[in-house]
């Protein structure tokens, strides 16, 4: 997938339980890493980051590969982790490094492209 010109290396999480597990975990992910979740309707989404020791940005996108928000989200070793929900709803749902958003300058209406290689 590509945000800004610069292109990702994604896992896909398609059904309940590769999304389940998610990030969940994991020591460290590659710079140009990430994960793909791909929800089969576009509705309000919230995430959290539970077993997650990888700080991520949280990317939420609209059925037309629009970025709706970016939520910073924190690894949590508590019974009762925040959510980080989306600001509407969201088909789509992009976790990368934490920074990446800022670093590629995002802002809600850049569009996501997805490339099948």
């Amino acid at each position: 997938m590509e945000l800004k010109g610069q292109r990702f290396s994604v896992e896909i999480a398609d059904d309940r339980e590769s999304q389940a597990m998610g990030l969940m975990f994991r020591d460290s992910m590659p710079p140009d890493h990430g994960m793909l979740f791909i929800f089969w309707n576009e509705r309000q989404r919230s995430f959290w980051m539970k077993n997650t020791r990888i700080p991520l940005d949280i990317m939420y996108f609209s059925s037309g590969l629009e970025l709706i928000n970016v939520a910073r989200a924190v690894p949590c070793r508590i019974q009762q982790c925040p959510g980080y929900p989306s600001d509407r709803p969201a088909m789509y749902v992009l976790e990368l490094n934490a920074g990446k958003a800022s670093e590629l300058g995002l802002v809600p209406g850049d569009v996501m492209s997805l490339h099948l290689d």
